[in-house]
C-alpha cells in the first residue's frame, strides 16, 4: 500500500515559488517532523517537473554525501549524482530535493552555488533548522525562500475525509453573521471534536481513515511524541527540553497566567529555560503566546520574553500527551469529547486547538492579564490578534459560562485600540452587542 498523499494548502505556496522565485532561490520548507514536508515536496516534484532526485539525508549513501566535499566542479557533481541515483536531470525542468537537510549542513551551504549555477531547481525540507549544531561552521545561504508547514488544519482534515463542502458552508455562515441552526451546529461540533481527537498529523489521519479506531490513532500519535522526545535530546542532552514539552498540558490545566517552570522540573533556572525556548520553537512542535505588556499593533516590540504560555503544535498530540504515561483507556479526554461532555476544567484542550488554528492562519500569539482593583482576581484575554491599526481580543470558553468579564474590562480599558471582539465557544454563532460569539469550528475562517 502506497503512502497516502493528502491535499494540502501549502501546495499553492510551493507553486508560487516555482513560478516566481525558483530562478534565484531554493525553497526551504520548515516544519515539525512527520508533518508531511517530504511527502508534499515529492508530490509537487512529481507533478511539476520532468524529473526529480530526492536525497534523504536520514538515509543516504556515503557516496552521495562525499559529492558535497567538492562542489567547485558542478559538471562532475551532477554527472555523478545522476549516475548514483539512476535519474536523468533536465536543465530548467528538474528539481533536486534535499530532505531533512539539517542532518547534513554541508548540503545546505552548497545551495548558494547550486542556485547560482541555474541548471536545476532546489527544494529543502527540515526541522530544527536553526539550532547551533545544524548551523555551526557553515555559511547560511541567503538564496533560500522559507515557508512554514503546520499540521493539517480543520479544512484539510475535512478534505481528507472526502468533504469538500462543509468549509465553504462555514465561510458563508461567518460572512453573513448567521447561525448554523441546532442540527447543523451539532453536526459541525461533532466533526470538529473528532478533529481535536485525531489531530492534524497526516499519519494519525491516515490511521483514522483506515481503521476508524481512536486507540489505533492514539498509538500512532504516541510514536510521534516519542520521536519528538528523541529530537529534544539533540537540543539538550539533559532532557530538560523534553520535560518542558511534556509539561505543557499540566501548565495549561493549572489556569496559570504563564508557563510554570516547576511543572517541567523543580528548581530549574528561568534563564536556562529561556536559552532553550528558541531551539524548542525551531522544532515546530510547540507554539508560544507571549504576554503583551502594552497590547497594541506593535505588541511584538513590547512582549515579555520571560512570560509566556506554551501549546503543542497539534491538538491531537496534546490529547495524547496529556495522558502519555497512562493507557489509552485512561485518557478521559477521548470519551468526554466524543460524548460532548468535556467539562470546563478541560477547556485547555480547546485553548490549544484555537492557538494552533490562529498560528496556521499566520498570526503571532499574544495574551494579556489584568489584576482586579478590588480583589486578587486576575482577568485574562486568551489571545490578542493584530489587524491593520486595531487589535482583536479573543476569549476562549468551553461548556457553560456566565459571562466574559475579562473581555469587557479589556475593551473598556483599550477601547480606542479595539477592533473586532471575539468569544470562541462551543455554542452556535451569534452577533450581540458588538461581539462575535464564534463556535470553535469557525476560528480557521476568521
Amino acid at each position: 500500500m502506497g503512502k497516502t498523499v493528502f491535499k494540502r494548502k501549502i501546495y499553492d505556496e510551493i507553486l508560487e515559488w516555482k513560478e516566481n522565485r525558483s530562478d534565484k532561490y531554493a525553497l526551504l520548507i520548515k516544519g515539525a517532523r512527520r508533518v508531511g514536508k517530504s511527502t508534499i515536496a515529492e508530490e509537487f516534484a512529481r507533478k511539476n517537473f520532468k524529473s526529480y532526485i530526492m536525497i534523504d539525508f536520514a538515509h543516504v549513501s556515503k557516496a552521495i554525501l562525499e559529492l558535497f566535499d567538492d562542489t567547485y566542479h558542478l559538471d562532475f557533481f551532477f554527472l555523478q549524482l545522476q549516475q548514483f541515483t539512476g535519474v536523468r536531470l533536465y536543465e530548467k525542468e528538474s528539481v533536486i530535493i534535499f530532505d531533512e537537510v539539517q542532518l547534513f549542513p554541508k548540503a545546505r551551504q552548497a545551495i548558494k552555488y547550486l542556485v547560482a549555477d541555474g541548471r536545476y531547481k532546489y527544494i529543502e525540507t527540515g526541522s530544527l533548522i536553526s539550532i547551533k549544531k545544524n548551523t555551526k561552521d557553515i555559511l547560511i545561504p541567503s538564496e533560500e525562500h522559507k515557508i512554514s508547514m503546520y499540521p493539517m488544519d480543520f479544512e484539510e482534515f475535512l478534505w481528507a475525509t472526502g468533504d469538500e463542502i462543509t468549509a465553504d458552508i462555514i465561510r458563508q455562515l461567518l460572512k453573513n453573521k448567521r447561525s448554523a441552526g441546532n442540527t447543523m451546529h451539532r453536526n459541525l461540533m461533532r466533526i470538529f471534536r473528532l478533529y481535536m481527537l485525531v489531530g492534524g498529523m497526516p499519519q494519525a489521519i491516515e490511521a483514522y481513515l483506515e481503521h476508524n479506531n481512536l486507540q489505533v490513532v492514539d498509538e500512532v500519535k504516541r510514536e510521534i511524541v516519542d520521536l519528538y522526545e528523541k529530537d529534544f535530546m539533540k537540543i539538550d542532552g539533559t532532557g530538560l527540553a523534553g520535560d518542558i514539552y511534556d509539561a505543557i498540558p499540566a501548565s495549561l490545566t493549572g489556569n496559570s497566567s504563564r508557563y510554570v517552570l516547576s511543572n517541567a522540573r523543580e528548581g530549574i533556572r528561568t534563564e536556562r529555560v529561556r536559552e532553550l525556548i528558541p531551539d524548542i520553537l525551531s522544532s515546530y512542535t510547540v507554539n508560544i503566546a507571549y504576554h503583551a505588556n502594552n497590547p497594541g499593533v506593535g505588541m511584538a516590540l513590547e512582549k515579555d520574553a520571560g512570560r509566556y504560555k506554551l501549546f503543542t503544535s497539534d491538538v491531537g498530540l496534546f490529547v495524547t500527551l496529556a495522558f502519555k504515561d497512562k493507557n489509552y483507556t485512561e485518557n478521559i479526554i477521548y470519551n468526554k469529547l466524543l460524548s460532548d461532555k468535556l467539562d470546563v476544567n478541560m477547556g485547555y484542550v480547546y485553548e490549544n486547538a484555537v492557538a494552533q488554528m490562529l498560528i496556521a492562519r499566520g498570526n503571532n500569539l499574544f495574551y494579556y492579564t489584568m489584576e482586579s482593583d478590588t480583589s486578587n482576581h486576575l482577568y485574562e484575554i486568551d489571545f490578542i490578534l493584530s489587524s491593520g491599526n486595531k487589535i482583536s481580543p479573543v476569549e476562549v470558553k468551553s461548556g457553560d459560562y456566565r459571562g466574559h468579564k475579562s473581555l469587557d474590562i479589556f475593551c473598556d480599558k483599550y477601547s480606542s485600540r479595539v477592533g473586532e471582539k471575539y468569544v470562541v465557544h462551543v455554542k452556535d454563532y451569534k452577533w450581540e452587542n458588538g461581539i462575535h460569539y464564534l463556535p470553535v469550528y469557525m476560528v480557521p475562517f476568521m
